[in-house]
C-alpha cells in the first residue's frame, strides 16, 4: 500500500523549525520494511510510504500513533493518511 502521512506540530502555533530533524527521527523509527520518502518537513512534515504489502491504511495509521508516541516526537499529530494510486500516474502520458 502507497500512502502519504502528514503530521503537524501540536507544541506550537508556529512552524516548527525542528521539523527536518523531527521528520528524520520519524523516518527512523517506522518499521525497516516499509519504504519511506520525506518529502517535506517545513511545519508540516510529509512522508510517503509504501509498505509493498497487503498493510492496510488502519494498520499504518495505528503504527505511526505508536511511533509517535516517542517523547522525542510525540508533539506531533498524524494529521492526514491518503491513499495514493500504484502505477502510472494520471498525468503521464504513455
Amino acid at each position: 500500500m502507497l500512502v502519504e502521512l502528514t503530521m503537524y506540530s501540536t507544541a506550537t502555533s508556529q512552524p516548527s523549525a525542528n521539523s527536518p530533524i523531527d521528520g528524520i527521527r520519524i523516518l527512523a523509527l517506522l518499521p525497516d520494511k516499509w519504504r519511506k520518502d520525506l518529502r517535506q518537513a517545513n511545519g508540516e512534515i510529509v512522508i510517503r510510504v509504501d509498505t509493498a504489502d497487503d498493510t492496510t491504511s488502519d494498520q499504518i495509521q495505528a503504527t505511526v500513533a505508536e511511533v509517535l508516541s516517542d517523547p522525542a516526537i510525540s508533539h506531533w499529530e498524524l494529521r492526514a493518511c491518503h491513499t495514493l494510486a500504484t502505477g502510472p500516474s494520471a498525468d503521464d502520458p504513455s
